[in-house]
């Protein structure tokens, strides 16, 4: 419990602190709140947002196209080393069934906004529609100690849920990729981050381990991470950033490509697992260095998004709310149970089908990248607030999930 704790901590606490912070400073003073969110860093600038033939960079494009790119940048790491270690939770049969549950949990979210909306009305299905993605987000830190509170830590649920939120954070980066691009799309510029990726896997990574192959002592990998470290993945970071904005897609993306490229572990233990700390490979460094950075960054995304005035209260709040609320659970009920009965599957022994309803609870705190989503799908605006606003309040969710265990009837397991 204290790794979950720690993480937390280390992640969420000044996230939480930065949202209450907005939240209490829209409600007395929506005007200097919104004027210190768009407050203009530096006009005509090579980066920030388009209009008028140039560029703005404000402090809201700071944190949430460039310094986000940090925090994406992390859930890449964990999804990455998921996929491709050996013992990752995404590989083999195991993965299966939490993807098929992963699937539902984004599906049933998306047919529920989209459906609810579409009974209010054209008016109101044409403001919203944008928000679909909004509540197909799961919070993992949130959602991983709520769910070790309603289980216990050693409960088989607990790994199902926490693979299934990594999978969800993959959709997730996918998704936003694809349909949430901040500009016209000029695709070329992308040729600019995969340049920079190959250039920089090919003189930092694979030619030192070309040239100390038959060598045990590895004088050029040594060399290249004890003199130069993570420099030439940064520098390589901030072409690929740039060619993403300039591509159109969303920036906060941008170092994705440099990820697959740092040398990794040989192994995965887990997002949450003590043995990480004692991970010697670059990328696990990386991370770790990152941790405060990103703390910090987290403060002020909760500081610049969660600012919402509680007036704002709208049918978009109450469609991300069924969304995430009653979509994910029935979600990832009906495509988990596919996949353990029909196609047989399975489910991981120690684990109930019904416990199914139950994950899909906990997994409806979607919280940070609900907030990130709506953010990306609406201007500034109403609409957007009200988005905001039914992210905000998911973490009900927590509440509803330990209802939940308690109806029916789950086994808490500690060990």
């Amino acid at each position: 419990m204290y790794r979950v704790w720690s993480f937390l901590t280390e992640y969420s606490s000044l996230l939480i602190i930065g949202a209450i912070t907005a939240l209490i400073w829209a409600n007395i003073n929506v005007d200097s709140y919104h004027h210190f969110v768009e407050f203009v860093i530096w006009d005509h600038a090579p980066i920030g947002h388009y209009h008028d033939g140039h560029r703005t960079l404000t402090v809201h494009y700071l944190v949430n196209d460039v310094l986000m790119a940090l925090f994406f940048a992390i859930a890449a790491k964990e999804v990455w080393e998921a996929v491709i270690l050996k013992n990752g939770s995404l590989r083999g049969k195991k993965a299966a069934t939490p993807l098929f549950a992963t699937l539902g949990g984004m599906l049933g979210p998306i047919t529920v906004y989209l459906g609810l909306a579409t009974l209010f009305g054209s008016t109101t299905f044409d403001a919203v529609a944008n928000g679909w993605a909004i509540p197909t987000a799961t919070d993992i830190a949130f959602s991983y100690l709520v769910g070790r509170i309603v289980f216990g830590a050693g409960h088989p649920a607990v790994r199902f849920l926490l693979l299934l939120a990594i999978a969800d954070d993959a959709a997730g980066l996918i998704i936003l990729a694809i349909f949430y691009p901040s500009g016209e799309l000029a695709l070329e510029w992308l040729l600019l981050s995969l340049a920079a990726a190959l250039a920089v896997f090919f003189v930092a990574n694979w030619l030192p381990r070309y040239l100390d192959r038959g060598q045990q002592d590895r004088p050029n990998s040594t060399w290249m991470r004890t003199k130069l470290g993570f420099w030439p993945y940064a520098l390589a970071g901030c072409f690929s950033w740039y060619g993403f904005m300039a591509s159109g897609l969303h920036p906060s993306l941008g170092l994705l490509p440099i990820v697959p490229t740092i040398p990794h572990a040989d192994r995965a233990f887990g997002i949450f697992a003590a043995a990480e700390k004692y991970l010697t490979d670059l990328l696990n460094q990386i991370e770790h260095a990152l941790k405060t950075p990103v703390e910090i960054v987290l403060f002020f995304f909760g500081l610049l998004n969660a600012g919402v005035e509680f007036s704002a209260i709208g049918d978009a709040t109450w469609l991300v709310l069924a969304g995430l609320l009653v979509g994910k659970p029935v979600g990832i009920l009906i495509m988990g149970w596919i996949a353990a009965r029909p196609l047989g599957l399975g489910i991981p022994e120690g684990m109930r089908i019904i416990d199914l309803v139950v994950i899909g609870c906990v997994a409806a705190i979607g919280f940070t990248v609900s907030l990130f989503f709506a953010a990306a799908a609406f201007d500034a605006g109403p609409t957007q607030d009200a988005a905001k606003m039914g992210a905000l309040f998911s973490f009900a969710a927590a509440i509803i999930a330990i209802v939940a265990g308690r109806i029916f009837k789950v086994q808490k397991q500690e060990t």
